[in-house]
């Protein structure tokens, strides 16, 4: 049936987006986005006929509490819910049709909860009619597991850029990236400088941490502060993360200056065998410690130098390759690196134009 079709990719094949609109050009960004399904109420069947001449859709109609395709066959049931009492009566029921609808009249996100757990046991594939991308981003992260799909009922082009840019970013979570060994060629103490500090609101494990260097071509793994310390509590929301000249890796394969983050921004998390996940920052903090150099080579390229400076505390660690055999290390604090020591290292393009990678000559020192 056409009404299953989803765009590419494995978050997108798992979540469902129809589209309503009367706009011609969110039609067409949707179309080129992967999204052809349309919704549109019945006495606009005139203007799904025109669109279908120019591109290839799948129209659906909604007339009597029901959605329809065009041979007039029930899709979905639409539930209106404008109170918690008929929130309590949506339950999932035998020979119901495939899909079910929600239109909550008073959004609230807690009503976007109740509807997973209601039907988190259940076959039926459950929409929710989003006005914005945000309130569709809720209902697709409802309790981790969120509903099987939106309805994105938008006259704004930039709604579904905004949409389809979010699924992007949850697919990119689900590839992982390639890291590569460095061995440390230089250690080497600095001075002061303003050193930067990021709280996300996501705890960390061992072996994650953010990808922070001096230059976009190579960033190191920095842990975070999530390892028991004789020194300090541990923080395993927090990485030590390095001067605010340096960039940090953020999701869509950008970076940012560490002097740009700020509460509400995302960065990328990843862990030593590159699987990234995304995290909101919470707080930053800049203040100015004492700092420490640290240079690394690859053995297929001895000749290009990685740099990064960190905090010289023994709180702040790099992190080390995984060890198929034997005892290894998560992380080997700033402290303890020596000439030799192996790290973990994300190699890129290096030029960079406000955090996207381009393609031009670029020497960076």
């Amino acid at each position: 049936m056409c009404a299953s079709h989803s765009s590419s990719g494995s978050y997108q094949n798992s979540k469902r987006v129809w589209i309503w609109t009367q706009n011609k050009e969110v039609m067409t960004a949707s179309v080129e986005r992967g999204w052809n399904t349309f919704v549109f109420s019945s006495k606009h069947r005139q203007l799904a006929n025109e669109w279908s001449l120019i591109a290839l859709l799948c129209p659906l109609y909604v007339e009597e509490g029901g959605i329809f395709d065009n041979e007039n066959r029930r899709v979905a049931t639409i539930f209106e819910v404008s109170n918690p009492k008929e929130l309590l009566q949506l339950k999932p029921a035998k020979g119901e049709e495939e899909n079910v609808v929600i239109n909550l009249l008073d959004w609230q996100v807690i009503p976007a909860e109740n509807i997973v757990a209601a039907f988190q046991d259940s076959q039926t594939t459950v929409f929710a009619i989003s006005k914005t991308p945000s309130e569709a981003q809720i209902f697709l992260e409802a309790l981790e597991q969120g509903l099987g799909g939106v309805i994105l009922k938008v006259e704004d082009v930039e709604a579904v850029l905004e949409l389809k840019d979010y699924f992007d970013r949850r697919d990119e979570v689900s590839n992982l990236l390639s890291l590569t060994k460095a061995t440390v060629t230089r250690v080497q103490v600095a001075g002061m400088g303003d050193r930067v500090c990021v709280d996300l609101c996501s705890l960390m494990r061992p072996g994650e941490g953010l990808l922070v260097g001096s230059f976009a071509r190579g960033l190191f793994l920095v842990h975070s502060e999530c390892l028991e310390s004789n020194y300090i509590a541990s923080r395993p929301f927090r990485v030590n993360a390095g001067p605010v000249h340096a960039y940090v890796a953020v999701p869509g394969g950008k970076t940012s200056y560490l002097s740009e983050l700020k509460a509400g921004k995302e960065v990328t998390v990843v862990d030593q065998k590159g699987q990234q996940r995304t995290a909101i920052v919470g707080r930053v903090k800049i203040e100015t410690r004492p700092l420490i150099l640290v240079e690394a080579k690859r053995d297929l390229d001895a000749q290009t130098i990685y740099s990064i400076l960190l905090q010289n505390a023994e709180t702040v660690a790099l992190v080390c390759p995984c060890q198929e055999t034997g005892h290894q290390k998560t992380a080997i604090p700033v402290t303890s690196l020596k000439v030799g020591d192996e790290v973990m290292l994300r190699v890129q393009g290096g030029a960079r134009h406000t955090g996207i990678e381009i393609q031009e000559f670029i020497v960076e020192n």
